[in-house]
């Protein structure tokens, strides 16, 4: 016979079991006037918008694929087809032999400006479902080819021969995503924020590539499924794209559209000097739903243990839901999180007084996560590193490892959600996350973040970012809160400017602040 809980354990277990439900009706809070405002919209995949005006020369007219100005200046064409492709890394699909490659490569290392010594041809595909990117890298000595690397999203295919590909999909010319390849089909992917300035080598989408070797060098094949990428509304779809070759036994870099070489191995992610890409035609919006639930159980038995237990049922679950509020306005909810399948933060010896920062690897915290970002400050892991952390020294507002992890072990999170994403010229994240503490050590948190950036100029912005941090169920608990603005400036190549004002208060009791505390830079 079971014992009867004592009311102070059915007290306990009851808010346990409230809590998820007030928390996610909260994140419905959170989401609802997004949803709603798009219900009300008018729907205007097909609307008629504003000209873009092309930051290259006009677009070839088919059934030319690329067009070039006399400043170097590149505008490619996508071309429709009806088939997909097989993808093998065969280059053996009809559309090989009736649509014309780009080629002419240029270099940016060793010789910044001349054709490459080993000739690139490159085409852009699309259907309904899918992007294509397939090059063939012609090579004088396939023998002395370097390729070693199979591991995903690691640093060294950059060590290798290596074709990679950046799209910017919005056409901002500074935020965009980032692919990477070798002959051995590896896969490297992350996004780009702030024309190079800001990346996220974590962040990972569904996406398939296929390559194959032969005695005249090395063939691949990328589909980049259009559910994978954000992008504007509209049918007809004006893009930036760039396409890197890496003949490593030569340690040369060429590319479709010239970067110049004071960029060196970054050169790639300055997508303010990629070719325009015309032609795209996405398909119409669709609500995208991707739930991913679990659920686990135990049944133990111990008759060594006094009183003896005989099969003791355990069980629980959770789920991560994503779903597309628009094309470009991502809503994520969480229940019950469980980060068992995360990867594992590398082992670290830290020699210095300064602190490690591991990178973020959670799911959940990384698809927009550049949105987050204040004052200009990058978000790397690996602790301190002379010259580079050194290049900004704001702090850092905002670090989602806060969430669900502390130095005592997992505070596991009860739920949460969050709105990222971009609408018009602004770009938008609102989280709000509730922990369950840990017993004895760690009350019950919630965070909340709201954070807004405007673009302005060409490599601007401004924002603004508000935090807020309670440390308890109750209302005389600990919390903190965050108010701050700031903003990001590049001129020319090698100049940039960062500003930002923050001002903090935190509440130790019920009627005791410890005071306002402010940050600024500029």
């Amino acid at each position: 016979m079971g014992s009867a809980l004592s009311s102070a354990g059915w007290h306990r277990h009851r808010m346990k079991l409230l809590r998820p439900a007030r928390y996610v009706a909260s994140m419905f809070v959170l989401v609802w006037p997004f949803v709603v405002s798009e219900a009300l919209a008018v729907d205007d995949d097909d609307a008629t918008e504003t000209p873009v005006v092309l930051h290259g020369p006009p677009a070839p007219i088919a059934p030319a694929v690329i067009s070039r100005d006399e400043m170097g200046r590149v505008t490619m064409r996508a071309t429709r087809i009806t088939e997909p492709i097989v993808l093998d890394g065969k280059l053996d699909d009809p559309p090989y032999a009736t649509v014309p490659s780009v080629s002419d490569f240029i270099q940016q290392e060793p010789h910044e400006g001349q054709l490459a010594t080993e000739k690139t041809e490159a085409w852009v595909f699309f259907d309904d479902e899918n992007i294509y990117i397939s090059a063939r890298c012609w090579d004088s000595h396939p023998e002395r080819m370097i390729v070693n690397e199979m591991r995903r999203d690691h640093r060294n295919i950059f060590q290798n021969e290596a074709v990679t590909v950046v799209l910017d999909t919005f056409y901002d010319r500074r935020n965009g995503f980032f692919f990477q390849t070798n002959p051995l089909g590896a896969l490297r992917d992350q996004s780009i924020s702030d024309d190079g300035n800001a990346n996220n080598a974590d962040w990972n989408t569904v996406w398939d590539v296929k390559a194959s070797r032969d005695d005249q060098g090395w063939t691949m094949e990328m589909a980049i499924p259009f559910k994978s990428l954000r992008y504007k509304k509209g049918r007809e779809q004006i893009w930036s794209i760039n396409i890197r070759r890496s003949v490593r036994w030569k340690n040369e870099e060429s590319f479709l559209s010239p970067v110049k070489a004071s960029h060196r191995y970054r050169g790639i992610y300055r997508l303010s000097e990629a070719a325009t890409l015309v032609g795209i035609q996405a398909p119409l919006s669709s609500r995208n739903l991707e739930l991913k639930p679990y659920a686990i159980s135990s049944v133990i038995s111990d008759v060594t243990k006094d009183p003896p237990v005989s099969n003791d049922l355990n069980g629980d679950f959770g789920f991560d839901l994503k779903y597309g509020l628009t094309k470009s306005l991502i809503a994520d909810l969480t229940y019950n999180t469980d980060f068992a399948q995360v990867e594992a933060d590398e082992q670290q010896v830290n020699l210095t007084r300064f602190s490690l920062f591991f990178p973020e690897k959670r799911e959940f915290f990384l698809e927009g996560q550049n949105i987050f970002v204040f004052g200009g400050r990058q978000l790397r892991g690996g602790g301190f590193r002379p010259g580079r952390n050194t290049q900004n020294l704001a702090p850092i507002m905002f670090f989602s490892r806060r969430i669900g992890l502390t130095d005592g072990g997992v505070d596991p999170i009860i739920a949460g959600g969050r709105v990222t994403g971009r609408t018009g010229k602004f770009r938008v994240g609102a989280l709000n996350i509730q922990t369950d503490g840990i017993d004895g050590s760690l009350e019950p948190t919630n965070f909340t973040v709201m954070r807004v950036r405007r673009d302005v100029l060409a490599r601007g912005d401004i924002g603004v970012m508000a935090t807020h941090r309670t440390s308890s169920v109750s209302e005389n608990g600990l919390s903190n809160s965050l108010l701050g603005v700031d903003g990001n400036f590049s001129f020319y190549t090698n100049l940039r400017l960062n500003a930002y004002y923050s001002v903090t208060r935190t509440r130790l009791a019920e009627g005791v602040l410890s005071g306002d505390e402010s940050s600024y830079q500029g």
